[in-house]
């Protein structure tokens, strides 16, 4: 009696075990797991199968209504959905890796000495860097090639600016591109007493293109497996590349296939004939995690190389204006090509003056369909009586936090004080659109999401400075910033219905981060524990 009592017990919690309920791939519990929807819920357990998510509820609801082989303890730790990177370069900053780095350098001649060292290690027979920032330099002048050109002469050297908008080239590669001082359209070729000096601004960086000796392509996918990698120790599970040459969406499509891009890559193609007669035939275009539907234009240059359009003149600069790099012709066209196929215009705005031209050509564009969803890429500068227009017309304002406290030490100097009231404005842009994408625009910033976050919060750089923050009426909430890079970046991107947010039917891309995401007056860095892209791990912080 007492054997048959036994198995009718085993056998009824067996069956019991059996009917539980759904069987899923796997469970995650004992979490605070963020979910990101507009009620800003919070809850303790998630079920997921097939890579995404079927259900976030109450730990007991979900362990007792779902089955499955495996569970994971989070430990009580923060759950986010993966965070999304809205403006990244993940090829320029390939490049900057095979290259030499000369971020931080304090001087020209530091820049000299790093790129005699990479070059001593190196089988290239061709120099290509980028990094250097002048205003890190006790002079904060401009640079020449003089000295570089008496220490490399018989190869290729250029130089990029920390932002991408300048470059300084050797005179080798001065007399190979036949360089001199002619007018070039958006673009500058420096002169000094009649002679170029090897500082070429914007568009005229194209002259030296052709000349430029490539890295083969086995290199640059090893160089975008290593930053994915950074990524994801960041809980960071997505980037939109702001900006791919016709050649990279083979590229692309070839890592994802392989599985070694396991990134949610949202790609803006450059305005070439290659790439719109691309949008022309596919349309939207998706495979697997990669998307194309935007282009990315490129309105002015950059407040740090002063060519950034402005309204008035630099404030150090009383004859300059900066440079319109893409005329209001050409931008109308392409506003006109992307309302036809339906792809979003990305277009690139740091000064007031070239903000309020996009912000006319955009308005263009909500006549004709209110949901474009056209996006201003910085939405740096704003003169204050263009604001309401990113309201009227449902422009998406795309910033990065970072610039602002990497800006601040110089940014007055440049654009004088009254201007920057509407400058690093990302509050007053949240007001008028109700979204921000927020991203980092790496290299030219760090990929740090924490930089971000205390950026954004603090007004401050990683060293909390300044010590009452930049520009700090400008500042966003902790959770404001973080919808900026989830939910917000997902509708910024027409990707909402399937990221950026653990809502049911949604790809289940997490990240559980190892201390809980908060913000505070001194920076304190963060990681993620555990990085989960369409419910596969891809980065535990125990298995480093």
């Amino acid at each position: 009696m007492l054997k048959y009592s036994f198995c009718f017990i085993a056998f009824t919690l067996l069956v019991s075990s059996c009917m539980k309920g759904q069987k899923v791939d796997f469970i995650l519990h004992n979490a605070k797991i963020h979910v990101m929807d507009d009620a800003g819920s919070v809850f303790d357990a998630m079920a997921i199968r097939d890579g995404k998510v079927v259900e976030v509820g109450p730990e007991r609801q979900i362990l007792n209504k779902y089955r499955c082989d495996e569970e994971i303890d989070a430990l009580g730790k923060d759950v986010y959905p993966g965070l999304t990177d809205a403006h990244g370069h993940l090829l320029m900053y390939a490049n900057q890796k095979l290259g030499v780095d000369l971020s931080g350098a304090k001087s020209m001649d530091e820049v000299i000495y790093r790129c005699e060292k990479y070059y001593a290690k190196s089988k290239n027979k061709f120099i290509i860097g980028g990094g250097w920032d002048e205003s890190l330099w006790d002079n904060d002048s401009v640079p020449n090639n003089k000295k570089l050109s008496e220490v490399f002469k018989q190869i290729p050297v250029c130089l990029y600016r920390v932002d991408g908008h300048a470059a300084l080239v050797n005179q080798y590669l001065v007399k190979k591109a036949k360089i001199t001082g002619e007018a070039i359209d958006g673009g500058e070729v420096k002169i000094e007493k009649g002679v170029p000096t090897g500082l070429l601004v914007d568009n005229a960086m194209n002259i030296i293109s052709a000349h430029l000796p490539t890295y083969p392509l086995s290199q640059v996918r090893e160089a975008i497996i290593e930053i994915q990698e950074e990524l994801l120790q960041y809980g960071i599970t997505g980037t939109h590349e702001a900006g791919i040459d016709f050649k990279h969406i083979k590229l692309f499509k070839s890592m994802v296939s392989s599985g070694k891009l396991k990134l949610e890559l949202y790609a803006m193609l450059m305005n070439s004939p290659e790439n719109r007669a691309f949008a022309a035939k596919n349309g939207p275009y998706r495979f697997r995690n990669l998307s194309i539907r935007s282009f990315k234009v490129f309105a002015d240059g950059s407040l740090g190389s002063r060519s950034a359009l402005m309204k008035k003149p630099y404030s150090d600069d009383h004859e300059n204006h900066g440079l319109l790099l893409t005329s209001g012709v050409e931008m109308r066209r392409i506003a006109q090509f992307c309302l036809k196929y339906g792809y979003q215009m990305n277009t690139h705005g740091i000064g007031d003056s070239a903000n309020a031209l996009i912000l006319d050509i955009y308005k263009e564009a909500f006549e004709r369909n209110p949901d474009h969803r056209f996006r201003i890429e910085h939405s740096q500068i704003i003169d204050p009586v263009d604001f309401a227009k990113f309201s009227q017309f449902a422009v998406f304002p795309s910033v990065q936090p970072t610039h602002a406290t990497s800006d601040q030490r110089w940014a007055e100097k440049r654009i004088g004080k009254a201007r920057l009231s509407g400058a690093y404005a990302y509050k007053s842009l949240l007001s008028q659109y109700g979204m921000l994408a927020v991203g980092t625009d790496f290299p030219v910033e760090s990929t740090n999401p924490f930089y971000t976050i205390h950026a954004a919060v603090q007004r401050k750089n990683p060293k909390n400075e300044p010590l009452n923050g930049f520009l700090i009426n400008e500042s966003l909430s902790l959770d404001e910033v973080l919808r900026g890079m989830t939910i917000w970046a997902a509708f910024s991107s027409f990707q909402e219905n399937e990221l950026g947010s653990l809502e049911k039917g949604k790809f289940a891309n997490f990240a559980i981060f190892d201390k809980p995401i908060e913000s505070n007056s001194s920076f304190e860095q963060n990681y993620a524990w555990m990085t989960f892209i369409r419910g596969k791990k891809v980065f535990s912080l125990n298995e480093l």
